[in-house]
C-alpha cells in the first residue's frame, strides 16, 4: 500500500469518526428536545385538569353560572383528551356549546339591543332548565371518575 493512499485511509477514518461525534452530538440535542417537550406536555396537562377539576366543582358549588362553565369545561376538555370530551358523559357540554355559539360575546354582547339580549338570556334560561341535572352530573362524573384527584396547594 502507498503512502499516499495510506493517508487517505487515515483522513476518511477521522472524517468518519469526526462526523459520527457530530452525529452523536445532534441526536443528543434532538433527544433533550423531545424530553423537554413531553416535559411541558405533562405540565399543561396537569395544569388543564386542575382548570377542569375547579371548573367542576365551582359548577357544582353553583359558584360559576351553568352556560358559562358548560362553555369552559367543553373547550378545556377538548384540549385536555378529545377521547374524555366525545364521552357520553360530556355530551351535556357540547350540546350547551352548539346551542350557545352564535350568542355574541364582549363588545358585541354590549352593543345588542336591550331585547335581544332578553331573548338570548330567555334562552340560557330555558337551556339551563333543560340541562342543569346533566351538567351537574357530567361536572360530578368528571371530579369523581375522569380527572386525577387535585391535589392540595395546586
Amino acid at each position: 500500500m502507498s503512502t499516499l493512499n495510506l493517508v487517505v485511509l487515515i483522513l476518511s477514518a477521522l472524517l468518519i469518526s469526526a462526523l459520527a461525534v457530530y452525529a452523536l452530538y445532534l441526536w443528543r440535542r434532538v433527544w433533550a428536545r423531545e424530553k423537554a417537550q413531553a416535559e411541558a406536555a405533562e405540565t399543561q396537562r396537569k395544569r388543564i385538569a386542575g382548570d377542569l377539576s375547579i371548573l367542576a366543582s365551582s359548577l357544582l358549588d353553583e359558584q360559576l353560572p351553568l352556560i358559562e362553565g358548560s362553555i369552559r369545561i367543553k373547550v378545556l376538555l377538548d384540549n385536555y383528551d378529545s377521547t374524555l370530551s366525545q364521552s357520553p358523559h360530556c355530551e351535556v357540554f357540547h350540546h350547551v356549546f352548539e346551542a350557545t355559539a352564535q350568542v355574541p360575546t364582549h363588545a358585541e354582547w354590549k352593543a345588542l339591543e336591550k331585547s335581544v339580549r332578553r331573548q338570548h338570556e330567555q334562552h340560557f334560561s330555558e337551556l339551563e332548565l333543560q340541562h342543569k341535572a346533566a351538567a351537574r352530573a357530567a361536572a360530578r362524573w368528571l371530579l369523581d371518575e375522569a380527572l386525577p384527584p387535585l391535589r392540595p396547594g395546586t
